[in-house]
């Protein structure tokens, strides 16, 4: 039967043990988080979402043609860079107008 000084040791050794296995290098990297592209089509909610108007006003736009909208089989689909040019179509109608007045 072992000694207490040897049962001391042998706890002192485990222990040791623990801690280099909890501080291992050995355990791979994380995968890197890998970043979704932008999307190019989005939805008429997404584009309201983005334009930062209701989704009944959004869908009235694409109806009268104010907003680009593209059909896919049954879905609709607003282009992001619609989005972008609708922006700026109301930018630069809102500047004109305050121009001339």
């Amino acid at each position: 039967m072992a000694t207490a000084n040897e049962l001391t040791q042998l706890a002192a050794t485990l222990a040791k043990l623990a801690e280099s296995l909890a501080t291992s290098e050995d355990e791979p990297p994380p995968a890197p988080v890998r970043q979704m592209p932008e999307r190019v089509l989005l939805t008429v909610e997404e584009a309201a979402e983005r334009l930062g108007i209701g989704r009944t006003l959004a869908f009235r736009l694409v109806k009268t043609g104010q907003l680009e909208s593209v059909q896919i089989s049954r879905l609709r689909r607003v282009p992001a860079s619609a989005v972008r040019e609708f922006a700026e179509r109301l930018v630069t109608d809102a500047a004109a107008q305050n121009s001339a007045a």
